[in-house]
């Protein structure tokens, strides 16, 4: 079904969204805007692993990384990923990525000798230093260590039907926007210590569900049984089930709570308050046909999950409408709630069409009925010998990626 931690992770600021415009494939969701959606989030396989993975289908190793951007010549927004080495231990495991600007590059020339009258020894010795900007080239580090099998850097304690944790979060610096030029920066990414904690409290029923049967993954030819497993492990079992998560978190900046206007004297921002305290939600409803293991006609799946970003913010708007004299200060986007819907059809064998959508529940400033607000379409290509790995490929209105 949709991801329902999906809503305590977007509320306890601990989301990694994938994207391109990162060497590593990962940004963190910002606090306080709405719930991303689900075909958004960041693989847990590292961005190093994955191009370690994908290298084997492209030649040379070389995968190339697209993402539309306002200044197309500084952020360089097509670019070339190449795993430069690795290492694998035990319980270590170690690689080194190297990412080249080939856009950048050329639009740099082309300006170069647009700009020159005639072609001569000093224009070819400006265009060799090109190649020496520093800004193409990138390179990635990283290292994953596993301490136990349940090790993580964010301490969490996990009992069924209940979940809390607790965490210090610290900002440091002006954050900028690259996919926007005038974007405000927002008020929980300003310099600061914070101390934050979240709990939740999840539920799930099955209205139906075809359990899986050991003589389902066996398959008898001519030539004896051979088994035959989902492509998925978590799609193998046609199902309808409700769900739903009720939670609530509690913030206290420890320092920056009050000073934010002058860390940027140009942005006029509000004081966003030492202590905080709100509630969340999300209910879902998933339905599931086909059991993904035949080549065609074995899979449709439908996610349908409403989500409630903030309670107090929902409240407010409500209590605007019975009131004669309303702000005109902006609303807090949290104020509406969100619909995610996800399809996904089988096409062929393994690679099934996946489109993630999300709608915005608002009726104000005369607009009526609900809006979208994102949209991404994905091919996945499931790898049956992982039990439910895949490669995907999406295109968002926002960013792509291959």
């Amino acid at each position: 079904m949709a991801n329902l931690r999906t809503a305590m992770d977007a509320a306890f600021w601990d989301l990694n969204i994938s994207t391109p415009q990162a060497l590593d494939g990962v940004a963190r969701a910002v606090p306080g805007d709405p719930i991303p959606l689900d075909g958004s989030r960041a693989s847990r396989a590292l961005r190093i692993q994955q191009v370690s993975l994908l290298g084997n289908g492209f030649p040379l190793g070389i995968i190339p990384s697209f993402s539309p951007s306002p200044n197309h010549k500084e952020s360089g927004s097509f670019a070339l990923q190449s795993l430069l080495g690795k290492a694998a231990f035990e319980n270590w495991w170690v690689g080194l990525i190297g990412q080249f600007r080939p856009k950048k590059l050329i639009s740099s020339i082309k300006a170069e000798v647009s700009a020159a009258e005639e072609w001569e020894l000093p224009l070819l010795k400006d265009v060799a230093k090109h190649f020496l900007d520093k800004s193409l080239y990138a390179i990635g580090l990283c290292s994953q260590i596993a301490l136990t099998s349940t090790s993580s850097l964010l301490l969490s304690s996990e009992k069924h039907g209940l979940r809390y944790r607790f965490g210090l979060h610290k900002n440091s610096g002006l954050p900028q926007a690259v996919d926007s030029i005038n974007a405000p920066t927002p008020l929980a990414l300003l310099p600061g210590l914070c101390a934050k904690a979240a709990f939740s409290y999840e539920k799930s029923k099955d209205l139906w569900r075809q359990k899986e049967r050991k003589e389902d993954n066996t398959v008898e030819t001519e030539k004896g049984q051979f088994s035959l497993p989902s492509y998925d492990i978590r799609l193998k079992e046609p199902h309808a089930a409700i769900s739903g998560i009720i939670g609530g978190t509690c913030e206290a900046w420890l320092s920056g709570g009050n000073g934010s206007q002058s860390v940027d004297p140009s942005q006029n921002t509000k004081d966003r308050g030492r202590f905080g305290a709100d509630l969340f939600g999300s209910v879902c409803y998933t339905y599931q046909h086909g059991k993904f293991r035949n080549s065609f006609g074995d899979l449709t799946r439908i996610d349908s999950r409403l989500d409630i970003g903030s309670a107090s913010a929902l409240a407010k708007k409500f209590s605007n409408l019975f009131r004669s004299a309303q702000s005109n200060g902006p609303q807090n986007e949290l104020s509406s709630p969100r619909l995610n819907l996800i399809f996904q059809q089988q096409v062929a064998g393994p690679i099934v069409f996946r489109v993630d959508s999300k709608f915005s529940l608002d009726s104000s400033s005369g607009r009526h009925g609900p809006q979208l607000e994102d949209l991404i379409c994905s091919l996945n290509y499931s790898l049956r010998l992982l039990r439910s790995g895949k490669v995907v490929a999406w295109y968002s209105r926002s960013e792509t990626r291959e």
